[in-house]
C-alpha cells in the first residue's frame, strides 16, 4: 500500500526586515501572483498594498446592518402605531416620525455593531482553529522578529518547482513547503 503525499497548502519565505519583505511581496504581486499572504509581529506600512489589498469591504458591510436596522425598527414601529395597534392619545397623528427617532437612532447602532462584528469574523475567516502554517516549526518566529510570505498552492501562477525558484531568488533566510 502506497502513502498518499499530503498536499501542499502553499511556500512559506522567511524574511528577516521589513524592507526584503515589502520588496519581495511587491516582485511577487508583479510576476502574477495573487493569492498570497504575508506575516509580521507589527503592522508594515504599505505591505496590504503590496500584496494586492486595496478593497476594503467593511464600511459597506456597517451600512447595510446600520440601514437594516433602522429599517427594521422604523417598520416595527409604524406598523405597530399605525396598522396593529392604533390608539389615538391626545389627538397625536397615528404616524408620528419623531416619537420613532430614538428607537429607530438605537437599531441601526445596534445591527450595525453585530454587522461589524460577524462581518469581521466572516472576512477573517473565523473561527479557524488550527492554520496549515502552525505545522511549520519556524512559524512561530512570526511573532517575534521574522517576517513571512506565503504564496498558496491554490493560486493560478502556482508552480512548486517555478515558485520556489521565485521565492529563492528573492533572498529570503529560508523557503519552506506548507503542508496542508
Amino acid at each position: 500500500m502506497s502513502k498518499k503525499k499530503t498536499p501542499i497548502y502553499g511556500l512559506l519565505a522567511e524574511f528577516t526586515t521589513t524592507d526584503a519583505l515589502v520588496e519581495a511581496s511587491q516582485r511577487a504581486y508583479a510576476q502574477g501572483f495573487r493569492c498570497m499572504d504575508a506575516y509580521t509581529p507589527f503592522p508594515v506600512e504599505g505591505l496590504a498594498e503590496s500584496i494586492g489589498f486595496t478593497k476594503n469591504r467593511m464600511p459597506m458591510i456597517v451600512l447595510i446592518g446600520g440601514l437594516i436596522g433602522a429599517a427594521t425598527a422604523y417598520t416595527m414601529m409604524w406598523f405597530s402605531a399605525t396598522i396593529h395597534y392604533p390608539l389615538n392619545v391626545g389627538g397625536r397623528p397615528l404616524h408620528s416620525a419623531p416619537s420613532f427617532v430614538p428607537i429607530t437612532f438605537e437599531l441601526t447602532v445596534l445591527f450595525a455593531s453585530f454587522a461589524a462584528v460577524l462581518g469581521m469574523l466572516g472576512l477573517n475567516g473565523l473561527p479557524m482553529p488550527h492554520h496549515p502554517l502552525f505545522n511549520v516549526p519556524r512559524f512561530m518566529m512570526a511573532s517575534r522578529n521574522r517576517f513571512f510570505l506565503c504564496i498558496q498552492a491554490e493560486d493560478p501562477q502556482f508552480d512548486m518547482v517555478t515558485t520556489k525558484l521565485f521565492l529563492e531568488g528573492l533572498g529570503p533566510k529560508s523557503v519552506i513547503e506548507v503542508p496542508h
